[in-house]
């Protein structure tokens, strides 16, 4: 990494990119209320198109796969009860899972019951393009699996360097020869990927709101869908939210944000099990960019017996009404790592029990990465004859500073009591390209060359009730998340990472 950088491009293009990103709601707020924008590359990373249209074409089966996998509760039940047991977090979500499905009488569970709620699945599938095994999935995210918005705007954002300054986009921007073949001609442009992120998630939950709507007819005719976003009080991640909320308005939509805690005092029931919530109405869709942690559902002003009960109560809740909602808490379940590493371990045959054809099963499979799950075998195994560079380790946690690297795996599993062995899971580390052109990466307004800059690439979907709801059957965008080759952590809110955008190579 070359610190010298702050002469390599005028000052002023820095402060004209820099106020763009403000300007455009690419930013994070401050405690004080101020705006810091998001840290960016000055020009796209480049992937083959040829593996860019295999991602879209598997991310929408994944999503198939996963919604309707989050729909078979006895299987959730089932596969998840020793997870659930070493990690207390799932174990509560479990319990709900189990509240919301089970009828449970006489100290044990019989007859199913079905929450009125109906599923709106809308995910972001992380891949790294490996050198070796190719792009491979390095995560499901099916609760608030956010950043459409931001992935959008970086698109827009290089668009503007390109018009605005030419000759930085040009001195910076990779060409169809990088990472493609030495018969290709040189410095041909890379062509940029189209990324309709913040629209297609917006026209999708906008056709869930409506059909929801839709089946209450003692609604006015003039009243708009009403769409919920339950959030975490005091956070700084707002602004990719509140354009996501601008897009819905723009759709015909009325948006609202309420924490757990606020909504634990303001939710009833309406006629027909309709959601309302006091002060606006009914409730058409709810998106939940909160829930993933503990602290979600802990309120300091509550003395509970249980941690965290009565706000998690809410949740299940808002699932027990006529609403469209995501994360139901089995598409949670569905998206956690255990289940990720189930997937991988299952032959594709399992798969035709969710929907998907032997085809589609396969072409998942192309794209999921060894797993492995933590036990007195695999800890062996890995002491004494894994390259332990070539694993990490991970919890069933979201987001980033979850993950384990290299030889510190051996000393974590020499840590863990038995009883946690399953909240564990071994994952193949991949190692992305490395960008060839450098590029410069502007944080605080502030400019630094990177020479090793390896990319994460999240694609976006947006099923309702099992069915795509984009105009693209189901895919809605992306969102590129880039970082020096060398640092663990990538993620643009906690991590080196900075916001990136695609271009096409043939």
């Amino acid at each position: 990494m070359n610190n010298q950088a702050n002469i390599m491009i005028p000052q002023h293009v820095i402060e004209d990119a820099t106020e763009w990103a403000i300007m455009h709601g690419v930013a994070f707020r401050q405690a004080d209320n101020t705006a810091r924008h998001c840290p960016f590359s000055i020009a796209p990373m480049t992937m083959k198109r040829e593996v860019y249209e295999h991602l879209r074409k598997v991310t929408p089966l994944i999503t198939k796969l996963i919604s309707n996998l989050s729909e078979d509760h006895d299987y959730l039940q089932s596969s998840l009860q020793d997870m659930a047991k070493a990690d207390p977090f799932f174990g509560r979500l479990l319990a709900l899972h189990q509240q919301a499905h089970y009828d449970k009488k006489q100290g044990k569970t019989d007859k199913r019951l079905n929450p009125a709620r109906t599923p709106l699945l809308l995910m972001r599938t992380d891949f790294m393009d490996d050198r070796e095994h190719g792009a491979k999935v390095i995560e499901f995210n099916g609760i608030a699996a956010g950043m459409a918005p931001f992935g959008q705007r970086a698109t827009e954002f290089h668009a503007f360097m390109a018009n605005q300054w030419p000759a930085v986009y040009r001195t910076w921007a990779a060409t169809s020869s990088e990472n493609s073949s030495k018969n290709s001609s040189k410095n041909s442009p890379a062509t940029p990927a189209e990324n309709q992120g913040l629209e297609q998630l917006a026209y999708g939950i906008a056709q869930a709101a409506k059909k929801v709507q839709a089946t209450f007819t003692t609604d006015t005719p003039q009243a708009k869908p009403t769409f919920l976003m339950v959030i975490q009080d005091n956070e700084d991640n707002v602004y990719d939210q509140h354009l996501l909320e601008i897009a819905l308005q723009k759709n015909g939509l009325r948006t609202v944000r309420r924490t757990f805690e606020q909504l634990s005092t303001q939710l009833t029931t309406g006629e027909n099990q309709r959601l309302m919530l006091a002060g606006v109405g009914a409730i058409d869709v709810v998106y939940l960019r909160a829930g993933y942690q503990y602290s979600d559902y802990y309120s300091p002003k509550r003395n509970e017996s249980v941690c965290c009960q009565t706000l998690s109560q809410t949740r299940l809740f808002i699932e027990q009404h006529h609403v469209a909602m995501n994360a139901t808490i089995g598409q949670q379940l569905a998206t956690s790592k255990t289940i990720q590493m189930l997937l991988t371990i299952m032959p594709a045959e399992d798969y035709l029990r969710w929907g998907l054809t032997l085809e589609e099963a396969l072409l998942v499979k192309s794209v999921l990465a060894e797993m492995k799950p933590v036990n007195e075998s695999t800890i062996t195994w890995f002491n004494t004859q894994a390259d332990k560079q070539q694993w990490v380790l991970k919890n069933q946690g979201e987001g980033g500073g979850h993950c384990i690297f290299g030889d510190d795996i051996s000393d974590k599993l020499n840590q863990l009591n038995p009883t946690e062995y399953d909240a564990w899971a071994l994952m193949l580390r991949l190692h992305p390209h490395e960008r060839e052109t450098p590029t410069i990466a502007v944080r605080d307004g502030q400019q630094t060359q990177i020479d090793d800059l390896v990319s994460e690439i999240g694609l976006f979907t947006a099923y309702y009730n099992g069915e795509p709801v984009t105009e693209y059957k189901g895919y809605a965008g992306y969102l590129i998340r880039s970082k020096p080759a060398s640092e663990n952590e990538g993620g643009i809110h906690s991590g080196k990472g900075i916001l990136d955008s695609l271009a096409l190579i043939d």
